[in-house]
Parts: C-alpha cells; structure tokens; sequence
C-alpha cells in the first residue's frame, strides 16, 4: 500500500507540536488522524501572523530592558574649574536617553510600550536632576539672591522639567504635534555642558559655600520626605494586596530618584570637598553615600507589597522607605552641622 503525502484524503501520522506548526508533512500516515495545520504556504503565513507580534513585543521589550543602577558610573571628561555634578547630571541625561532608548514616551506600537519598571526608573532619575537643574540655577550658581539666574541654566531647568511622556503627538496632553521628551532633554543636557565650559573659563559662577550646600542638603531631604509619604500611602491602600501591579510602578519610580541623587551628591562631595574637609563630614558624609547606594541598587526580581507584619510575604516598598527615610535623616543631620 503507498501513501500520497500531497493527496487530501490521505489521513496523516499525528506529529508533535513543532512539526505541525512548520507544516511539516510526513510521508506516511496513519487512518483516523486528521491534518490540524493548514497545508502548504497558508499555514506558514497564518503562523507568522501570530507569532511575528509576540516576539516583536516580547523580544524587543526584552532586548530594550535595562535598570542601569552602577554605583561606578562616573562623567567622563571633566576639566579643572567645571562642576563634577553638573557633568553628572548631563552624563545621566545622554546615558538614559541615547545610550539605553528612552522608554516612558514609547507610543503603543513599539515594544518599549510595554516594558514596566524602566519607563518608570527612567522617570525617576529625570525627576532627581530636573530637582537638581532648579536648584542649581535658583541657590548654587547665584553670588546672593538678588543675582541674575544664569541663562543656560534656566534653559536646563526648563527643559529637564518636560514631561516624561511626551512623544510626537500625545493625545492625553496635547492635540496638536509637540516637541518630544527626548528633544527637550538633550536641550537640557546641552545647557548644562555650556554652563560648565563658561564655568571653566571663569564666565559662570558656583557658590561653592556652606549655606548653598546646606540649602541643597534641605530642598533633596524635603524631596525624598515626599516620596517616603507617598510609599505610605500605597501601603495604607494595598498592602498585603497578592495583584499589585503597581507597586513595582511606584517601587521602580522611587529607585530612578535615589538613584540619581546618590550620583549627584557623590559627585557633590568633590565639588563641595573643601566644606566637607572644613567641617569634618568626611564621616557622616560617606555614611549618607551608602545608604543612598544601598536603597538605589535594591532590585528584587519581583516587586511584592506584602503587608508590613506579614509572617510570609515581604513587603519591598517598606523595605525601601526605611533606607530612604534613613538617608533623609542623615542629609538633615548634615545640614544641622552645616547651619553652625
């Protein structure tokens, strides 16, 4: 008896999963047995059609997916005369943005849409060093508060400010076209590398006292005191909630600001070095550094808001308040020693 593979009514060998998928058509073929993929090209175009999307998403979502937490990390090229700080604020800028993708502003048809805890990690690290440009332009780079702010760093204030969201066009904010995140952001950092070149020459001006550095210390601590409430409250509603799909939105936002102003204020202490070595906070100011590195660079693999005395489930978010609630308490003890 001979069996025609191509012959419809021919009853086929039951194979497994992978073989139908690919249309693959055995040359014998059992009675009773019948074809469950499409024959010849349709079944391979149908079976494009549906994976092609998941592996679109999922792969490129996968492949776009980065929390760049390095304590490491430093700015490169920085010359005498030129703010540490500042570098780092424009290195974080071009590592989030160009080097990794920016993820929060992704429309709906590319993977980075999809992706989770970093869009809002990145959120959170553009949050910090918009707080930082403010700062900089309204208290560090001012002789006295009469003084004119500098241009550039009003530019960077403004434009690191943008929100995170914003892509071409984005309905929930504007109808009409918009300049992107992305576009604001690289203005940004390209305001704050003029203010440091101009700085280097002698042509821009960074207070480099106690009092500025003591305002600084207050406005972060002030800051992340908001954040702490803000853990608080998402506690108080769902903790101990199994199906929080927000906690990790909220955990990852948190983690992005620490993080950023651990680099800052890292870099902060060289800027500000002949302070700290007047002052003797060389101690308490490395102290503050941990515990900053040490909240910034938790990462569980998932996000769980148990409730605060659960016996079972741990509750991150309650981990990470008390680090950022100790690290509050240390900038404000830093900044008591610098009132006197």
């Amino acid at each position: 008896m001979t069996f025609d593979p191509d012959d419809a009514s021919t009853p086929r060998l039951a194979q497994p999963w992978w073989r139908r998928a690919l249309g693959w058509r055995p040359k014998l073929a059992l009675p009773g047995i019948p074809r469950l993929v499409p024959k010849g090209r349709w079944g391979r175009v149908v079976l494009i059609i549906v994976l092609l999307p998941a592996i679109y998403y999922v792969g490129g979502g996968l492949w776009l997916h980065r929390i760049d937490d390095r304590p490491d990390f430093e700015p490169k090229n920085v010359q005498p005369g030129e703010s540490r700080a500042v570098a780092m604020a424009a290195a974080l800028v071009t590592r989030e943005v160009d080097d990794h993708h920016w993820t929060p502003m992704d429309p709906f048809f590319l993977p980075g849409a999809w992706l989770d805890n970093m869009p809002n990690y990145q959120a959170g690290i553009m949050k910090a060093l918009a707080r930082f440009a403010v700062e900089m332009r309204d208290q560090l780079a001012r002789a006295r508060g009469s003084s004119p702010q500098d241009p550039d760093l009003d530019t960077a204030a403004s434009r690191l400010n943008a929100d995170p969201k914003q892509w071409v066009w984005t309905p929930s904010m504007s109808w009409w076209p918009s300049v992107t995140a992305t576009q604001q952001y690289r203005s940004g950092r390209a305001a704050l590398i003029a203010y440091n070149k101009r700085l280097a020459g002698g042509q821009a001006t960074f207070e480099r006292r106690a009092d500025n550095l003591q305002a600084f210390l207050d406005r972060v601590a002030a800051d992340i005191g908001a954040t702490s409430a803000q853990i608080d409250r998402h506690i108080h509603e769902h903790g101990g909630d199994l199906l929080d799909f927000h906690a990790d939105n909220l955990f990852y936002a948190n983690k992005g600001q620490l993080y950023a102003y651990y680099m800052l204020l890292k870099e902060l202490g060289a800027d500000f070095q002949n302070v700290v070595r007047e002052r003797e906070l060389a101690g308490p100011w490395a102290q503050m550094l941990e515990t900053f590195q040490t909240a910034a660079t938790l990462q569980p693999w998932v996000v769980i808001n148990g409730a605060p005395d659960s016996a079972m489930l741990p509750s991150h978010l309650v981990a990470q308040g008390f680090y950022l609630l100790r690290a509050r308490t240390q900038l404000r003890e830093i900044a008591d020693i610098l009132r006197k």
